[in-house]
């Protein structure tokens, strides 16, 4: 990954932002913030680009779920996939990817958050051995809507 992918990374996400519930985010990254939040996130975890044929098509990273101390080994995980590369592999290919990378890193747990009914990233996390574990209910609110949001848990060993 390097700092030349943020515009790519910007316009999958904002595709995320503007058209779905996936992300609770709600107003659009131009890209030098999508590059203040790369620069952010890479320096104190992984994050993976996934190219085909010269196309960035995927992207993944972890980050501290929380600040305490007593957390530190605990990273939130983040996949985004371009539109029409879902359904290929590529997001199970990015994720064992960063699964083993934050294993080598002694990172001990790893989180998912995800909106209720996003069935595909269920489906790729209970596939990769993350459980469900929690279920919030109407914790966020975007498209007028009040939206649920489960958690998965994957235990490196």
């Amino acid at each position: 990954m390097n700092i030349n992918d943020a515009k790519d990374i910007a316009d999958i996400y904002n595709k995320y932002i503007a058209n779905t519930t996936i992300t609770f985010e709600t107003e659009r990254l131009r890209v030098a913030e999508m590059e203040k939040r790369i620069k952010s996130i890479a320096a104190v975890g992984p994050y993976f680009i996934y190219m085909e044929e010269g196309k960035l098509c995927g992207y993944c990273y972890a980050h501290p779920w929380k600040e305490r101390a007593a957390y530190a080994n605990t990273f939130e995980t983040t996949i985004y996939l371009a539109p029409g590369y879902e359904n290929k592999g590529i997001g199970t290919q990015l994720m064992r990817r960063l699964i083993a990378d934050c294993h080598s890193r002694d990172i001990h747990a790893l989180i998912a958050c995800i909106t209720e009914g996003n069935a595909a990233s269920n489906h790729l996390h209970e596939k990769l051995g993350f459980r469900q574990v929690s279920h919030f209910r109407q914790v966020g609110r975007k498209f007028d809507r009040w939206l649920d949001v489960v958690d998965y848990e994957l235990i490196l060993e």
